[in-house]
């Protein structure tokens, strides 16, 4: 099992991962935060190097835990492109958008491939998936219109033209999940965001999944 340092830090981390934390923590101190709030927090910042996602990212502990139980027994995760995927890694992921079948969907029903990818993910995955959306504003849109009630859906994609505002409709829907206000994103971010439950849910202390904070 992979184990995790305090806060969320991977537990024999590579030199480059471990001294990424070490300039975090000597530059600013979240450990007043919830800690899987704080664990999320800290891997998006060392993953982007981006200060701003301290106070840019909204992140519910309840919300988190419950995402960690979610992987922690296995449900189904879901990603809107390959970046996403390879910035996951090692984790069975579930990812339709590259399949042929999504570019033909997208043209007979007249809706963008990340919607297809979504359609055909949802397909394949049911409800209760963990869904991580780093490329495609328009996933989130389908998400919510599919009713694929996931366990948790990761919702940080950057653009100009919708982020901010599918974020914001995703938050207004009260469907669970950890996204962010602005524009900002992308698919190292929802990976990194991502990473630091997994790594929670394979093995870190009970007390950091289990035990969230208002």
């Amino acid at each position: 099992m992979t184990g995790q340092g305090d806060g969320g830090q991977p537990a024999g981390a590579d030199p480059a991962t471990a001294e990424a934390y070490r300039i975090l923590r000597s530059r600013i101190d979240l450990s007043v935060l919830p800690p899987l709030t704080r664990a999320v927090t800290e891997a998006v910042v060392c993953a982007s190097a981006d200060f701003d996602y301290v106070t840019d990212l909204v992140c519910d502990e309840t919300t988190l835990a419950a995402g960690v139980s979610a992987l922690k027994y296995g449900k189904p995760v879901v990603a809107d492109s390959a970046m996403v995927v390879a910035g996951i890694g090692g984790h069975p992921v579930i990812c339709k958008t590259a399949e042929p079948l999504a570019a033909r969907l997208a043209r007979t029903a007249g809706i963008s491939v990340a919607a297809a990818g979504v359609r055909l993910g949802f397909a394949e995955s049911g409800p209760g998936a963990v869904w991580v959306v780093g490329s495609a504003p328009g996933a989130i849109s389908e998400i919510l219109s599919r009713f694929t009630h996931p366990s948790l859906v990761i919702a940080l994609p950057a653009g100009l033209d919708g982020a901010a505002a599918a974020k914001d409709t995703l938050r207004a829907s009260g469907v669970p999940c950890l996204s962010n206000v602005s524009e900002k994103g992308g698919p190292s971010v929802a990976a990194a965001a991502f990473g630091a439950l997994l790594r929670i849910a394979a093995g870190t202390p009970g007390a950091q999944a289990n035990s969230p904070r208002a």
